[in-house]
């Protein structure tokens, strides 16, 4: 076998598993697994003392160190936050978010998935310093959720996607909503003003001036994530805030760019640019440069953003969250399963979340505001109710900032580790043996339909 083949084929599974929906879902579950055993192994110490290795760096005369825990959890996690942002803007512009009609159901799912398991957890948690984890389990991991319903294979109906992928999202805004507000510091004013400056310029930049080009708002959202961090406002929400600022515009026509196209095909050929030698002559080569960033153009700079970042976010950063926040040791485990805290975050992830999402959905189309998605009926409902229950990500994140104490993470951490799994597994059981092939769908409704003329 060639040295090139050989490489292709062990390359070639690795490729695929990169395509896979579920592949990020997949690394997600292997990151966890590792944290826990690590951190309850005879290698603990190192667990714990990587992620409190202090990482300092400075800025002429200015200088930070924190652990490297919280740069994976304010930095990396912003670049996370920034790929959230492109696709909320993108669904608002031209997506399932783009319509009062289309946004209906997954907006007031969302609501409902978000008020509920808070309202329950109030409802079951005792005054304390754990009452202040009241934002968990309003959270829903995407990549996760997504995961496990592209399991189910052909038999998810595109409608049901379409409905958990812009829930999630809706939900997502609000998780940050409830961050910016409830979860910052104390507020430096000056700070938050220079980060205010900077992004009020992108956004000049990109409505005013045109400017399409990345680095500008990469740059600029380094600045505004910086002076953020240093105003007391959780620095991930600066990737949001930058998110918007991105052109969603491209600057050629997809029309203009296959004409252009066709024309240096024909000029191309004419000019025999393949004359035999291995070198493309210098006229043609020009060409070929102007093809490219005509290429480029056609794409806008949101949807290039949001493609190029994705399998770094979801292969790199949410595995990296995970195996630096999921490491709970059990060591005095029967103190955490003793608590209430831990337990009331797993039952709001799992009952809070499936009521919330089934009944503001149930009134939004009893209301007539909104459908159902084809091929979806309420015990499917219940099934997406159920995914929206996997917390993991953002729960774990919230619990970060909400949470003091070694004691009170633990519980935390357990309890959405926990309520996850079960919502997770009980979701996908229930559309597992609920959802039927399209075909078989098709057969036993002309099956149905003779049966009637029959009669």
């Amino acid at each position: 076998m060639q040295p090139k083949t050989l490489l292709q084929s062990i390359a070639a599974p690795f490729r695929q598993f990169i395509r896979n929906e579920s592949s990020s879902g997949i690394l997600l579950i292997l990151s966890t697994v590792i944290a826990l055993v690590w951190a309850n192994s005879p290698l603990s110490p190192a667990y714990f003392n990587l992620w409190d290795t202090p990482v300092s760096i400075s800025i002429g005369e200015d200088s930070f160190s924190k652990p490297l825990l919280l740069w994976v959890n304010d930095g990396l996690m912003a670049i996370f936050f920034f790929t959230i942002g492109l696709e909320i803007k993108k669904e608002v512009i031209d997506g399932e978010l783009s319509t009062p009609r289309k946004a209906a159901l997954p907006l007031l799912a969302a609501v409902g998935g978000m008020v509920v398991p808070v309202g329950l957890f109030f409802l079951l948690q005792d005054a304390g310093p754990g009452m202040k984890g009241w934002g968990i389990p309003m959270a829903t991991d995407i990549a996760f959720s997504i995961g496990i319903l592209s399991l189910l294979g052909s038999r998810v109906p595109l409608g049901m996607k379409v409905f958990l992928t812009a829930f999630a999202i809706v939900d997502d805004l609000g998780a940050i909503f409830v961050i910016t507000v409830f979860y910052s510091h104390e507020v430096h004013w000056g700070a938050l003003a220079m980060s205010g400056g900077i992004l009020a310029f992108l956004f000049l930049c990109n409505h005013m001036f045109s400017i399409k080009r990345n680095w500008v708002y990469l740059l600029g959202g380094l600045g505004v994530w910086y002076y953020m961090f240093k105003s007391g406002i959780h620095p991930t929400i600066a990737g949001v805030l930058v998110a918007m600022a991105v052109p969603a515009t491209n600057k050629l026509r997809a029309r203009r760019f296959a004409s252009r196209i066709e024309d240096f095909l024909d000029e191309f050929r004419m000019e025999k640019a393949d004359g035999g030698g291995p070198f493309i002559p210098d006229p043609e080569l020009h060409q070929l440069q102007d093809l490219r960033n005509r290429a480029r153009s056609v794409l806008p700079p949101l949807q290039r953003l949001e493609y190029q970042l994705n399998d770094f976010v979801a292969f790199f950063v949410m595995p990296l969250f995970a195996l630096a926040n999921a490491g709970i040791k059990f060591g005095g485990s029967g103190e955490v399963f003793g608590q209430p805290l831990f337990m009331n975050i797993a039952v709001a992830l799992l009952f809070g979340k499936v009521i919330g999402i089934v009944l503001f959905s149930w009134l939004a189309v009893k209301l007539r505001i909104a459908d159902l998605p084809l091929r979806t009926g309420w015990v499917q409902m219940a099934g997406l109710g159920l995914l929206g229950g996997i917390g993991f990500t953002m729960a774990l994140f919230i619990s970060n900032l909400a949470l003091e104490g070694a004691a009170l993470l633990a519980q935390a951490k357990l309890g959405i580790l926990i309520g996850s799994f079960v919502a997770g597994t009980a979701g996908y059981l229930l559309l597992h043996y609920t959802l039927r092939e399209p075909l078989e769908e098709e057969l036993e409704s002309v099956a149905a339909s003779g049966q009637e003329q029959t009669v």
